[in-house]
């Protein structure tokens, strides 16, 4: 059984694999991790207590981590220290944040995505093969949608579109951000010639996705050897 942490389990994200995991026979919930100064500090979740001590960490095998940049790289100490595994699904990072993931990744294992669904995962390995294929008389574009009160924008998911698609294509492809209402995640990756267009969407019906991918990858990394791996080291 592996020894499950949490860390931003009251945000969206944070609760709902709280929950998942809850009935999930391969885990034992063992740290409920949130920041100083959230009112829920203390409080019962299941069987734990919302804890703001992150050295809590050392009770735990593998650490699921969606919380915001500042958190992460605090988080990352603590896994280095402990010597625990870590899924990270925090977006936003700077360069020199996403610098220490890799220093981090050297002491332990770690798989780092900005997006945890199988779905979007198969596209990011099949995307610069249709480019390639389609030539360079296509432009290529990519607008997200995603709710209004998340952050980052535009989000990782579609920078890492955009980044595979201009490594494929030796061009800049264009990225559009859409915050509106309650949209969970929207992906479109606009396709264009001269006579025809081509779009792939994704859309994220519920968070469901992103929290049985992470706890997918948790039970990946259970025992790896240092690294860094993303979701497709996982799906493989």
């Amino acid at each position: 059984m592996i020894k499950l942490g949490i860390a931003g389990v009251c945000g969206k994200m944070g609760r709902r694999i709280f929950e998942l995991a809850s009935s999930d026979k391969d885990f034992e919930l063992t740290l409920a991790l949130e920041k100083r100064g959230t009112p829920a500090i203390g409080r019962e979740m299941g069987r734990l207590k919302i804890s703001s001590t992150s050295d809590g960490i050392f009770l735990i095998d593998v650490l699921i981590d969606f919380t915001a940049p500042e958190a992460t790289e605090s988080n990352l100490d603590y896994v280095a220290r402990y010597r625990k595994a870590l899924v990270l699904g925090t977006t936003g990072l700077t360069d020199s944040q996403i610098r220490k993931v890799e220093e981090v990744s050297k002491v332990v294992p770690v798989v780092f995505s900005p997006n945890m669904s199988v779905g979007v995962n198969v596209l990011f390995s099949m995307l610069p093969e249709l480019a390639r294929r389609l030539g360079a008389d296509y432009s290529i574009e990519i607008v997200e949608a995603h709710h209004k009160a998340k952050k980052d924008a535009p989000s990782g998911t579609a920078k890492k579109f955009g980044a595979i698609l201009a490594e494929a294509t030796a061009k800049e492809v264009p990225v559009h951000a859409v915050r509106l209402g309650d949209i969970v995640g929207d992906h479109t990756i606009i396709f264009c010639g001269n006579s025809e267009r081509i779009e792939i969407k994704h859309q994220a019906h519920s968070r469901d996705l992103f929290a049985l991918g992470a706890l997918k990858a948790a039970k990946w990394v259970m025992g790896k050897p240092a690294g860094l791996y993303s979701m497709q080291d996982v799906l493989k």
